[in-house]
């Protein structure tokens, strides 16, 4: 797991912005849905193409986030990112220019709906009432990647907290996303992985200076459970 200290410097402007280290801290769980995003096998699994070793050692931690946030009576999303010919048509950059032929061709194989690597990693403690969501871009809130936004408005919520993997790609473009739609995002730093600590560090960093919160899975599970035990 990759360890992740915010910057004194970037603390500092952070504190000049809004007054505090985090501006998300009494949000209703209620109205909060942690989205995890991509522990799927193609990710997840030793030897697989996109094998991000380091998303393994979060499983704990996104397990620990998604039953504390389901007891306190929050939305926990599992996102699969997938292939789509659709996707293939509207975003062809991406997939023809991107990618050599032959990537191109295992990754959109690998990630059909109903191919094995696409599912989501086994150890995940995916619950019947969660909700499971396929995206086709980055993002799961950009428009045409999936029915994310409209989902969770569906049913009241107002804050994301993001894990998962990469933190520097579909997690923090997620995120991001997330902000821009007003949803009061939070990015937990020790339920994201990376390929490098320096892509998951650098993304962090960036994201609590000018998007929204970044703290730890102790600190969302204590404020989750201290809301179940009020309730």
């Amino acid at each position: 797991m990759h360890e992740y200290v915010m910057p004194d410097w970037a603390m500092a402007r952070i504190m000049a912005r809004q007054g505090a280290p985090l501006v998300h801290h009494r949000l209703p769980a209620r109205e909060t849905a942690l989205v995890v995003v991509d522990l799927q096998i193609w990710f997840m699994e030793p030897g697989m193409p996109a094998e991000v070793p380091a998303a393994r050692a979060i499983v704990p931690n996104v397990n620990r986030l998604a039953a504390a946030l389901r007891a306190a009576g929050g939305t926990v999303v599992w996102i699969r990112t997938l292939y789509t010919d659709q996707a293939l048509a509207e975003i062809p950059h991406f997939h023809r220019v991107l990618m050599r032929p032959e990537r191109m061709q295992a990754r959109s194989a690998a990630l059909a709906e109903t191919a094995r690597p696409s599912f989501l990693w086994p150890e995940l403690d995916v619950q019947p009432e969660d909700l499971v969501v396929g995206k086709t871009r980055y993002s799961a809130f950009i428009q045409g990647a999936s029915d994310l936004d409209a989902a969770l408005k569906a049913r009241g919520i107002t804050a994301v907290a993001v894990a998962g993997t990469m933190t520097n790609v579909c997690c923090d473009s997620t995120a991001r996303d997330a902000m821009m739609l007003n949803y009061r995002t939070t990015m937990v730093a020790d339920a994201n992985a990376s390929l490098t600590a320096e892509e998951h560090c650098g993304a962090l960093t960036n994201f609590a200076l000018q998007f929204g919160d970044v703290t730890t899975t102790d600190e969302m599970v204590a404020r989750w459970q201290a809301e179940a035990a009020a309730a």
